[in-house]
């Protein structure tokens, strides 16, 4: 309650201030446009104080380009006024200075509400002040070395043991908002939500722990989006990254918005034995199958096997012979009849 009194009392003395200044420098006829620019900058302080964990380096400079923008153009609105004659504004004197005033007092806020709203808005889309955060190019890996880890890999694990074989080079980027989604799933009242967001933090700490991973944990965060696969899609095209996932969906939203992505399962898919129609295997049943008479079994590595004829076979091990294989970006399916 106090720290709000401050504010409150920090804003009003802004107020003062600039009303005060406003009259001694250009007459009485200025004081409301002190006041109102004493309320506004003392209302910025306080903005910026309550909100500067949130606030980035790139979204700050989108701010204050803004309030530069604002300010110059209503700078030459002022001069444009100026030198209109009192006639366009009334049939006195006094009264046009007064319309003046006002038609200033509009044009400024519309002027400095229309700069920093615009400027905001499209941090995303163009460098400010410090172009994609990067200040020496021989400090920091290429943009084609930056990825971005989505949580679904993280919970599958895999990333841990590529990231230790060496094949993933650069940077591994840890956006905050996913760092909160796992921590959400590992508080769940669902066991094994729980226990599948609990795995994510222990496959976070180990990379995090290998001294030949570079993990980074990346601030920015999207407020006005509340789907993480939607930030994830921003901040890859934010800064130039590709993203690391394992989940169909997001791999083809994506893909349709340019952002180049590493499917987990593709790349499992590419180091898989090739499995040709006309080999033979040897598979347990373990389940009835979605077609009438089908049985499903599994491989080692979790490879689904639709075996036709196999739905009365539920539990005995078969020789089967593979007649056609689907690989797709969200896994691979061989379908095979029983030998015989």
């Amino acid at each position: 309650m106090a720290l709000i009194a401050l504010r409150i009392a920090f804003v009003l003395i802004t107020a003062i201030v600039g009303g005060v200044i406003a009259t001694k420098a250009g007459g009485a006829e200025r004081t409301v446009l002190g006041v109102l620019a004493g309320l506004a900058g003392g209302g910025a302080t306080v903005f910026i104080e309550r909100n500067f964990r949130r606030i980035t380096i790139r979204g700050f400079s989108a701010l204050l380009i803004g309030l530069v923008a604002g300010v110059a153009a209503w700078f030459i609105f002022w001069q444009i006024l100026d030198v209109l004659p009192d006639e366009l504004f009334g049939s006195t004197a006094d009264g046009a200075k007064a319309v003046r005033g006002y038609v200033l007092v509009a044009l400024m806020l519309i002027s400095v509400y229309l700069g920093t709203v615009i400027t905001l808005k499209g941090a995303e889309q163009f460098n400010l002040l410090l172009p994609s955060g990067r200040f020496d190019s021989q400090t920091r890996p290429a943009r084609d070395d930056r990825v971005l880890v989505d949580t679904s890999v993280i919970i599958d694990g895999r990333v841990a043991d590529i990231a230790e074989t060496g094949f993933l080079q650069g940077e591994l980027i840890i956006p905050r908002f996913v760092l909160r989604e796992l921590q959400t799933i590992a508080d769940s009242s669902d066991p094994l939500k729980r226990t599948r967001g609990r795995r994510g933090l222990d496959i976070l700490n180990r990379i995090q722990k290998d001294p030949h991973i570079d993990v980074k944990i990346h601030e920015t965060d999207f407020p006005e989006t509340s789907e993480v696969d939607a930030k994830l899609v921003k901040l890859a095209k934010l800064v130039d990254a590709r993203i690391f996932t394992n989940d169909y969906n997001l791999n083809k939203v994506a893909e349709f918005q340019q952002v180049r992505v590493l499917n987990v399962n593709d790349l499992a898919n590419a180091l898989k034995p090739v499995i040709l129609p006309g080999e033979a295997m040897n598979v347990r049943i373990v389940r009835e199958g979605k077609e009438a008479g089908q049985g499903v079994a599994y491989l080692d590595d979790g490879t689904m096997v639709v075996v036709n004829n196999g739905r009365d076979r539920i539990g005995q091990k078969l020789d089967v012979t593979v007649t056609s294989v689907l690989q797709t970006s969200a896994g691979r399916m061989i379908f095979a009849d029983i030998k015989g």
